[in-house]
């Protein structure tokens, strides 16, 4: 086998493990921890904005874009032309304040990846 094959093979490899780290979430129990942590200060079925911004549509949404919402300097700067992917998300959840230093947001962080598994699916299909 050429190493250009090699190579190819394993970049696939890669790719669909990474693919299925992330897509593994179950949005039914995504909903459980939405509720338990996240529903006191925000919104995902509704646009409307609470203490924090609604994350209705967050998958895929530039990064501190909800119209209207005040942001903080510290949120403002982590998202300067980012979006919330999954990857952007699933480093996030964790620890907000660590990777967003000034983030206003008081929560202290998801402790399992089965938990933002599951937040992450909910949020990009909340119903």
């Amino acid at each position: 086998m050429n190493m250009y094959l090699r190579m190819l093979i394993a970049a696939a490899a890669v790719s669909a493990s990474a693919g299925v780290a992330l897509a593994d979430g179950d949005a039914a129990k995504g909903a459980q921890v939405f509720k338990k942590n996240c529903m006191v200060c925000h919104n995902a079925t509704d646009a409307k904005a609470k203490v924090g911004p609604s994350l209705q549509g967050v998958v895929g949404r530039p990064v501190a874009s909800v119209a209207d919402f005040k942001y903080s300097d510290g949120m403002k700067t982590f998202g300067a032309g980012k979006t919330w992917t999954e990857e952007e998300l699933t480093a996030y959840l964790p620890n907000p304040k660590d990777l967003v230093p000034g983030t206003k947001m008081a929560f202290a962080g998801l402790k399992t990846p089965q938990d933002i598994a599951d937040l992450i699916a909910y949020l990009k299909n909340p119903q």
